[in-house]
């Protein structure tokens, strides 16, 4: 095992994504969930472009959804995409 004192931001930025995902097990596993900085912010991008059947979010799921987001610090805005189309979008709220 890696030593902590090794370990990178990138480790880390993955680190956070698996536990995020790990906390909102719904997401189908196909989808890509990354961060990416929006002016001064920092959103968390849903992209189901490998799974357009499976990329409806009831609002059940955006509230557990933005509470693991807002539990984990990774971003202040959910921005739900189709590769390079963005198709919501969603404020963080603790």
């Amino acid at each position: 095992m890696e030593s902590p004192l090794n370990c990178t931001s990138s480790d880390f930025e993955q680190a956070a994504l698996a536990k995020f995902r790990s906390l909102v097990s719904f997401l189908p596993q196909d989808s890509k969930i990354f961060r990416e900085p929006w002016g001064r912010s920092t959103v968390l991008c849903l992209d189901f472009a490998n799974c357009p059947h499976l990329s409806n979010v009831n609002q059940e799921q955006a509230t557990m959804l933005s509470q693991a987001i807002f539990k984990l610090g990774l971003a202040n805005s959910i921005i739900f995409r189709m590769g390079s189309k963005i198709v919501g979008w969603q404020e963080v709220k603790p």
